[in-house]
């Protein structure tokens, strides 16, 4: 078993700490490779039954903005339309289907939520949800800013870009790189003895 690292402790701060939600964005494009490299890291966060719902669009072109930015809550099309990207995150109501290759150990997996609907969707909603902030701090990881955001018309989403699938959108970050100003002044967070109990 290799031995755990300890994350170096500025590049802990950048991730944790110094970087928070964008609003704003820069025109520097967000190469493929980019991209590539935030799957790459978001696709090890941890999910039940190695399941892995979480299934991503990358809006970059004129034309899918258009096509998406009308489906935001109007209070959000302008940070979405500064963003050189926005990812579209649904969950795949029909992840169970790629289980024998993902979790071979799990024998008639498949089968069992080949049966049970709604609890295949409580399970696609509920990790895509777990992977959705690893994709979150896959974004800072790979020098990016990000701007998740749920105030979405998810139904109208899901005709306009998922037709006749199983993916279920529930949010969309706004991805590249912060503009000056594009951040708000972070809130507080609750302390340790507020939060956290010893038992």
């Amino acid at each position: 078993m290799p031995t755990q690292t300890v994350l170096e402790p500025l590049a802990a701060q950048s991730i944790f700490t110094d970087m928070h939600t964008a609003y704003q964005f820069t025109d520097e494009p967000v190469s493929d490779s980019e991209l590539a490299r935030i799957y790459d890291l978001a696709k090890f966060t941890p999910t039940a039954m190695n399941s892995q719902p979480l299934r991503i669009t990358f809006v970059r072109s004129e034309a899918a903005k258009a096509r998406l930015l009308p489906l935001l809550a109007e209070g959000n099309r302008a940070k979405s339309a500064s963003a050189p990207v926005v990812a579209i995150l649904a969950a795949d109501t029909d992840f169970h289907e790629h289980l024998p290759v993902v979790s071979p150990q799990a024998l008639g997996a498949k089968e069992r939520f080949d049966a049970n609907a709604d609890q295949r969707r409580a399970m696609a909603v509920n990790n895509a949800w777990l992977q959705a902030g690893g994709f979150i701090l896959a974004v800072r990881a790979a020098g990016l800013d990000a701007g998740p955001m749920g105030g979405v018309n998810a139904g109208a989403i899901d005709e306009e870009f998922h037709p006749g699938t199983a993916l279920r959108t529930f949010m969309v970050v706004n991805i590249g790189h912060v503009a000056q100003d594009g951040n708000f002044p972070r809130n507080p967070r609750l302390g340790f003895d507020q939060a956290v109990t010893l038992a």
